[in-house]
């Protein structure tokens, strides 16, 4: 990648702060204009979102807070892939704990991406499923919120009411609008 017009050339990366959420390097660069400094990087663990879809046209969200950013929002449900696990695997699991809902048969990879790309490193993987089963209540209590079925015909809305959190919510569901998902199928 260096060779081509604008690559930028890596010489090593030093950790400064590691632990299981959050690593942050100094990666020794050079850019294309041949000016070599340490930069910041943010690597954070994969995460697997899951997309389930109903009959209705509906998706399954948490509609929460992130104190982070001081927002309400809804949120597809997700979480960090453990070590050893699959992202489907993660996705299905996580969507379990946090909503008490089953995602129904196999899953299709809907879109992968790196939100941050300039300086963080968060890979995001997006399955998604179409159907789940009610098994109980949500497990997850770290995960708290108000489980619902959102219309897909709201997402409009709800962008422009900046009332979907996180990347791995908006390019979930506008790329599976914009590719022929919903109604619209």
């Amino acid at each position: 990648m260096a060779g081509q017009r604008g690559g930028w050339q890596t010489f090593g990366e030093k950790t400064i702060y590691d632990n299981r959420w959050v690593r942050l390097g100094l990666v020794d660069v050079e850019a294309p204009n041949g000016e070599r400094w340490d930069y910041h990087v943010v690597h954070l663990g994969r995460i697997a979102v899951a997309l389930i879809v109903d009959s209705q046209d509906r998706a399954l969200m948490l509609w929460r807070y992130r104190f982070v950013t001081e927002q309400w929002g809804y949120e597809l449900l997700g979480g960090l892939v453990d070590a050893g696990e699959d992202a489907a695997g993660t996705a299905a699991r996580e969507a379990e704990e946090e909503s008490g809902w089953r995602p129904l048969g196999e899953s299709e990879r809907l879109v992968s991406f790196e939100p941050l790309p300039g300086q963080v490193t968060a890979p995001v993987d997006v399955f998604l499923w179409r159907g789940a089963d009610r098994i109980g209540e949500p497990t997850d209590t770290e995960e708290a919120g108000r489980v619902e079925w959102v219309p897909l015909s709201r997402v409009p809305e709800l962008v422009a009411r900046q009332e979907l959190l996180g990347s791995g919510t908006l390019v979930a569901l506008l790329y599976y609008l914009a590719s022929g998902g919903g109604a619209a199928r």
